[in-house]
């Protein structure tokens, strides 16, 4: 089941197109630890949805947080990026540890929604998209869902120094979000598949993929470490890493287009501003 945020509301689509998610107890559908179970009777009821109006970041009040360096591939981009600084050792090290790398990455009024523009840093000269599979995860700390993720990322301000990583991550339209939410019954399978394209000029600069296999953190395992010693009232949402990394030649740019895609989720794409 997919479950979808638009600007009249929450809509669920089953399989037999979209039905309209009553007002919720509290104002939130997304915390509610019972979220599969609770859609599933919704499903059952088949109240008509309003058709289709355009949709928004699927997110309520809930932190966006984030996991680096859990992709050999990913490993090796950041070691590149900051051998000049020498810092190349510590994403090494991050890489075999047991203690996953966890920052915070975005508030929702930052998160830019399907067919919204991402933004680059002014003061930034090297720039990428990063695809990820995002997680949906309640205040008790249960991953009740999954959608498509871009951690937006300034190569160079993280390069330059490790310890400039929320400048190069953390800033008004870094993190997109959507188009909708995968509530499942099971967790994603291993080979679940991540695509991206970058568009400029109608023309594709680069388009690559990768799998869950291919993470070597288990999603549960960075809930775990991420909710040791900390509450979320309000749930969270959590980028597991990237295992796509355009080649260091490559930098966005302004009015390139951004489509990623998680098999059974859907293709968030977003131009950037």
């Amino acid at each position: 089941m997919l479950i979808y945020r638009t600007e009249t509301g929450w809509e669920l689509d089953a399989g037999d197109g979209r039905i309209a998610a009553p007002p919720q107890t509290g104002g939130r559908l997304t915390t509610r630890e019972d979220l599969y179970e609770y859609l599933v009777r919704l499903a059952g009821e088949g109240a008509a949805g309003p058709g289709n109006p355009a949709l928004r970041a699927p997110i309520e009040e809930q932190e966006v947080w984030a996991a680096g360096v859990t992709y050999f591939r990913s490993r090796t981009a950041r070691m590149a990026e900051s051998a000049a600084s020498g810092g190349m050792s510590f994403y090494d090290r991050v890489y075999n540890a047991e203690r996953p790398e966890l920052f915070f990455k975005s508030t929702p009024h930052r998160v830019a929604a399907p067919g919204e523009p991402v933004r680059i840093r002014q003061d930034s000269k090297w720039n990428v998209p990063e695809p990820e599979l995002t997680l949906l995860v309640s205040p008790g700390g249960r991953i009740l869902g999954y959608t498509v993720g871009n951690d937006m990322s300034s190569r160079d301000i993280e390069g330059e120094n490790p310890l400039y990583l929320p400048q190069a991550k953390v800033y008004d339209r870094s993190c997109a979000l959507g188009p909708g939410i995968l509530i499942p019954a099971e967790p994603l399978a291993p080979s679940t598949a991540i695509h991206i394209e970058i568009r400029r000029g109608g023309a594709s600069v680069f388009a690559e993929g990768t799998t869950l296999a291919e993470m070597k953190r288990r999603p549960a395992d960075l809930v775990e470490y991420l909710f040791r010693d900390n509450s979320f009232p309000n749930g969270c949402f959590l980028l597991t890493g990237t295992g796509v990394v355009p080649p260091n030649s490559f930098t966005l740019a302004s009015g390139d287009e951004i489509a990623i895609s998680i098999d059974g989720i859907g293709t968030l794409t977003n131009p950037v501003a």
